[in-house]
């Protein structure tokens, strides 16, 4: 048994969806707060006068002035191959497809290349405070071994697949129905379960699969325990013009994916800015989740995403970068720009809802909240401190602050990578910004 560390600061951490419950009653914040972590997990929390009182003879208190620690940030949907094309200029998803994503994914069938980038990419989420992902590969199978091997690395708690495409795509990105399936049952033999990594069934969308892909895709889900499966979904009006033409059959973009067996619980589909309320009442009573991703919708000119809406019909509901379609790698960025998404509806979009969708709320889309997204005793020990004199304006603006939820505030309108000091995971260090 490892010795027990305790870390002193402000603490906050969510107990329950404020727009399920009154704002008072969806979090726990301690002004002055103690978290004791044992064995990569948290072992209690509560006011720091009360447990110093309580600890063992010799147990180590780091202190942080100045800073609030809160749960680690749960991203669910990212593409980790994407790194290198994030800030890419000007088009519309179809043609930045082509233009960008598929060009640079060609180059993921080198393993040194797909290690060299997932290197990066988790550097960036953990330097971003972001400790839990749910991540696209590539077509290629290399790409994931990579990913999870540098996952495993650091014993991070993250999720990833190989992408299916067997049409619609550049030959040099494209699989087979088959090819697809073997592959991915290789790769979920070899890393679902092992450690704290995931696998998902990651078909592109439905374009660039055929149905034989997806039925295959449908099968393969439903095999294993606790898979997840992943892909997008209404990003774009005419993604979901062309899916209309593609499969005449189904009616209407859920519904192809739906027919293959891919939507239930621990399912994520990206986006859905273009849902109608039969596919959120659909999503909703399968357990599905969507991620709402609102950097690259405004980027890409996508749409607003209508949360209310669709959390209104039971649909579990994340906060995703995107990356690279998204503009960061940071949850604080992603917030402020699901305010202004939210502020364009005529609708609003309070702190304390905002560090939920970053957090638990996230985790419970992932199906991970018994194990991550609050500091409840007994759950993973992924957490991060974020300064609160980050940046010389925000160390004056929360001056002037009178309230949590003021402080909050600021910090999702002003924050990014630089507010987040140190980045915990499983109770150990994995990211802490230079002094």
């Amino acid at each position: 048994m490892s010795q027990a560390k305790a870390y002193r600061a402000a603490l906050l951490h969510c107990l329950a969806d404020p727009s399920q419950v009154s704002v008072e009653q969806s979090y726990e914040y301690f002004e002055d707060g103690l978290l004791v972590v044992e064995d990569g997990k948290i072992a209690h929390i509560g006011n720091a006068t009360d447990l110093l009182q309580t600890l063992p003879a010799g147990t180590e208190v780091i202190e942080y002035k100045n800073a609030l620690i809160t749960p680690g940030f749960v991203d669910t949907h990212i593409h980790y191959p994407q790194t290198g094309m994030i800030a890419s200029y000007g088009e519309q998803l179809l043609d930045w497809l082509n233009t960008y994503t598929f060009p640079t994914e060609r180059a993921f069938s080198d393993k040194a290349h797909a290690s060299e980038v997932a290197e990066v990419f988790l550097r960036e989420l953990l330097r971003n405070g972001t400790t839990t992902a749910l991540v696209f590969g590539s077509v290629h199978k290399e790409s994931v071994d990579a990913f999870f091997e540098q996952a495993e690395k650091l014993d991070l708690r993250m999720i990833a697949g190989k992408v299916l495409m067997d049409r619609n795509a550049p030959d040099y990105l494209t699989d087979t129905a088959d090819s697809g399936y073997a592959d991915s049952k290789e790769l979920i033999e070899r890393w679902h379960g092992k450690g704290r990594l995931h696998y998902a069934v990651t078909p592109r969308f439905a374009p660039t699969s055929t149905p034989e892909q997806l039925a295959l895709a449908g099968k393969l889900y439903k095999e294993y325990p606790d898979l997840y499966m992943h892909t997008h979904l209404s990003e774009n009006r005419k993604e979901i013009e062309w899916v209309r033409e593609l499969f005449p059959e189904q009616n209407g973009y859920l519904d192809v994916y739906d027919h293959h067996g891919l939507i239930g619980a621990r399912s994520v589909f990206a986006h859905g800015v273009h849902l109608c309320d039969d596919e959120c009442k659909r999503l909703g009573e399968t357990g599905s989740a969507v991620a709402f991703c609102p950097t690259s919708n405004l980027f890409l000119g996508s749409g607003l995403f209508d949360l209310e809406n669709v959390e209104g019909h039971g649909v579990r509901v994340g906060l995703g970068t995107d990356v690279g379609a998204g503009t960061s790698f940071s949850q604080l960025q992603s917030l402020n720009e699901a305010y202004k998404v939210m502020q364009l509806q005529g609708k609003k979009l309070d702190p304390f809802k905002s560090i939920y969708l970053a957090t638990l709320g996230g985790a419970r889309a992932l199906y991970l909240d018994d194990r991550i997204g609050n500091l409840q005793p007994g759950k993973d020990a992924d957490f991060i401190v974020i300064d609160y004199k980050a940046t010389p304006l925000i160390d004056y603006r929360l001056k002037q602050a009178n309230s949590l939820e003021e402080r909050l505030f600021a910090l999702m309108m002003l924050g990014d990578d630089r507010a987040v000091k140190e980045t915990f995971a499983a109770g150990r260090s994995v990211h802490r910004k230079a002094d």
